[in-house]
């Protein structure tokens, strides 16, 4: 079953985070002409062009040094994974199989293609929800894992 911890949600916190995403979202689009697609910025990263590296790089930093910046103000939340390795593995080849397939992530699409009301995003964020659903389902329900 799904425990959702009511104590630790509010509406408010979930508001402020889908505005900081947004504002986010849309400056780097504003001031890079550039979509915030994770995959694709760190596939920029992989094999790069010239001149174009320095922009990903401190893109990703910030990704990962934001938890560090919120550790100097508070703790950061308990991570708690129930899967194993294998299962985390397959899971993150299967992610990276439909980025390339999708042309893009969970974030390129479903956060800034939904926004630019793009039909080729809608029908990827559809596609990778229902995927996601029916996986979650299979998993727990139907092979109780």
């Amino acid at each position: 079953m799904i425990e959702i911890a009511w104590s630790n949600f509010t509406p408010w916190s979930a508001l402020l985070g889908g505005i900081l995403v947004g504002i986010a979202a849309a400056s780097f689009l504003l001031l890079n002409g550039r979509i915030a697609g994770i995959s694709g910025i760190l596939g920029g990263v992989l094999s790069p062009a010239k001149g174009d590296i320095a922009w990903r790089i401190a893109f990703l930093a910030g990704l990962i040094g934001a938890p560090v910046v919120w550790l100097l103000a508070a703790e950061l939340p308990p991570i708690e994974i129930k899967a194993g390795y294998p299962a985390l593995i397959i899971a993150g080849l299967l992610v990276g199989i439909g980025t390339r397939y999708g042309s893009g992530c969970t974030s390129g699409h479903g956060v800034c293609g939904l926004s630019r009301l793009s039909l080729r995003s809608l029908a990827a964020t559809l596609s990778f929800m229902v995927a996601g659903f029916v996986t979650v389902y299979v998993i727990r329900h139907l092979l109780g894992v």
